[in-house]
């Protein structure tokens, strides 16, 4: 029974397979002849392009393909995809591109970027200050942080050697304890065992700059204005900045007495207060002693402007802290290596390739004071001195041959190169200029010196005129100075001569005071003697007696009579009269006087 029970089984399986076979050969075949698979009985379609053409028959997009990467891919391959004619595929791994990158740096450099990340995304136009950092100057990337606000790009530097483990540490603890940092800062690590590569550090901060501006700034300054509000706010200023053809520089100084400097609380915060630190000496110029670094900027026009003034004085030793577009700028040169030109190096090129400058009238830089290493700066500076030295005639000959090629050598963008580099031997010969261009250039140059030639010995015509003008203006004023003084001099003599007269005539009317009271004495003398002479002639008369005694008579009327013997009592009368009369004239010319 049981042997039974299994044929059973089994020939029921072997039936269910045939049947099976059967039905998917059937429909096998009716699916891949049926009229309803082909299209105009020609051409056959797939599944995929069949459900595609019904899609766009509905006026359907069809979903987007999506990519699936295997979890064995390495994450340090980049895949590049081949041409719209080639469906294959090849990868570069990053290591070989950073190799690219860094080029002419030192060495190939582990470079980690956004080891720490900011959790606000900066806006597009925005500026980003992109710096480079120590490990000493922690703190001062934190403090920098706090005090912008905004998107900071920080390039790292940590030595591969024993303390690289604490120095990680060290940072992580720095970024943790600060919210500013974890909001704002974007941290890019450089390994490695080579010290002071700054402009590959400047290249590594402005490749991972997040915001489509830059401002190139040392990490020690301290900013003391809001200049993207300075910016941003004058749509002129804004426009520049967008163009790519300008950098705006924000002038910067350093206190005098380096103690002065530690505190940036202290630090003032509007240009008032710059000029009256700067008038009293506490302040001044970054690196005065050194004019070439940043004379250029031209701090007399910025003390007495609120207007944005252009760079009309460069020099190659130039190296001012400027914001610039990051698209289309050129990059720093890494072969500079440890202190000496290599900020100028940038800015240099920057220069050449038709960037202007322009100087921003109320923001400003102070630079916290800290102590300077002396550890190899040197020879650094030797060495770096001589590389600049290639570099400027390497650089100007390049742009002069990428001008040409590209027409654009009577452009403005080449105007700053024409400016700089003509002290070039056979400049323009190298550059791929014709014989032809070279002669028309010589001819608009000559042109343009006879011009100037005129413009300057014309300003000097005006000067002589002035100062002819001015020597005239002096003499009449000399002359008209001499004349007051004379004219003084007899006012002065004038007053002394009045002041005697007074004097005179002040003795002369206490002279004639003094006559005066003596001839109202005698007048009352004589008066009595009238008086009583009157009485003894009226008695005389009744009695025919004439009595006149010359004595008694006053002198006065003894002058004026000396030949009459004798006087009637009328003439008597007559001269009481007149004494009386010049008494009264004496008194008003008292008073008047």
């Amino acid at each position: 029974m049981r042997l039974e029970s299994k044929l059973k089984i089994s020939r029921l399986s072997k039936y269910a397979i045939l049947l099976y076979a059967a039905f998917s050969l059937y429909y096998m075949v009716t699916y891949c002849f049926s009229p309803c698979h082909s299209y105009q009985g020609v051409n056959k379609m797939n599944r995929k392009d069949e459900i595609i053409q019904r899609m766009e028959s509905l006026q359907l997009t069809p979903p987007k393909k999506k990519t699936f990467v295997s979890s064995n891919i390495d994450e340090n391959i980049i895949l590049w995809p081949g041409s719209s004619e080639s469906t294959t595929s090849h990868s570069v791994s990053i290591e070989s591109i950073k190799s690219k990158i860094f080029s002419g740096s030192l060495g190939l450099d582990n470079v980690i970027p956004y080891y720490f990340k900011a959790s606000r995304a900066p806006k597009p136009e925005d500026i980003t200050l992109a710096t480079l950092v120590t490990r000493n100057r922690f703190r001062v990337l934190s403090r920098l942080a706090s005090n912008y606000k905004g998107p900071i790009s920080a390039a790292i530097h940590v030595m591969d050697d024993t303390e690289r483990t604490a120095t990680i540490k060290e940072l992580k603890n720095m970024y943790r304890s600060n919210p500013d940092m974890q909001k704002y800062v974007d941290i890019h690590l450089i390994i490695d065992k080579y010290d002071r590569q700054f402009n590959m550090w400047r290249n590594t901060a402005k490749l991972y700059t997040r915001s489509e501006y830059l401002m190139m700034l040392d990490v020690d300054f301290h900013l003391c204005t809001n200049f993207r509000k300075s910016i941003w706010g004058n749509p002129r200023i804004a426009d520049m900045l967008r163009s790519g053809k300008t950098a705006l520089v924000i002038p910067a100084f350093e206190y005098a007495n380096q103690k002065d400097g530690n505190d940036w609380r202290t630090f003032p915060t509007m240009k008032t207060g710059v000029l009256k630190q700067v008038n009293s000496g506490k302040l001044t110029v970054f690196h005065a002693n050194w004019t070439s670094g940043h004379g250029a900027t031209d701090y007399e026009q910025w003390y007495g402007t609120d207007e944005i003034y252009p760079v009309t004085q460069y020099e190659f030793s130039y190296e001012p802290y400027v914001i610039y577009k990051k698209e289309g700028t050129p990059w720093c040169d890494e072969r500079f290596i440890g202190y000496g030109a290599n900020k100028a190096a940038c800015l240099f090129e920057i220069f050449i390739s038709g960037v202007d400058y322009y100087v921003l009238p109320k923001d400003f830089l102070i630079h916290q004071s800290h102590s300077y290493a002396n550890h190899d700066r040197t020879r650094e500076r030797t060495w770096n001195r001589v590389l600049y030295d290639n570099f400027r005639t390497e650089v100007c000959l390049r742009y002069s041959r990428k001008y040409v090629t590209e027409d654009r050598w009577y452009t403005d963008v080449a105007k700053n190169m024409k400016q700089i580099c003509t002290d070039i031997p056979k400049w323009k010969y190298l550059s791929g200029l014709s014989k032809e261009q070279r002669e028309a250039d010589k001819l608009a140059e000559a042109a343009e010196a006879a011009r100037l030639e005129q413009e300057r010995k014309l300003n000097e015509t005006v000067i002589v005129d002035m100062n002819e003008v001015n020597s005239t203006s002096i003499e009449h004023l000399l002359k008209s100075d001499i004349s007051v003084d004379q004219s003084i001099d007899n006012e002065e003599e004038d007053e002394e001569n009045e002041d005697e007269e007074d004097e005179e005539n002040k003795d002369e009317s206490e002279e004639d005071e003094e006559d005066v009271e003596g001839d109202e004495e005698n007048v009352e003398d004589e008066d009595e003697d009238a008086l009583a002479e009157d009485e003894e002639d009226s008695l005389a008369e009744d009695e025919g007696e004439e009595v006149v005694s010359r004595d008694e008579l006053p002198e006065e009327i003894d002058s004026q009579e000396t030949d009459s013997p004798v006087s009637n009592g009328n003439d008597l009368h007559d001269s009481v009269r007149k004494l009386s009369s010049s008494r009264i004239y004496s008194e008003e010319t008292t008073t008047t006087k």
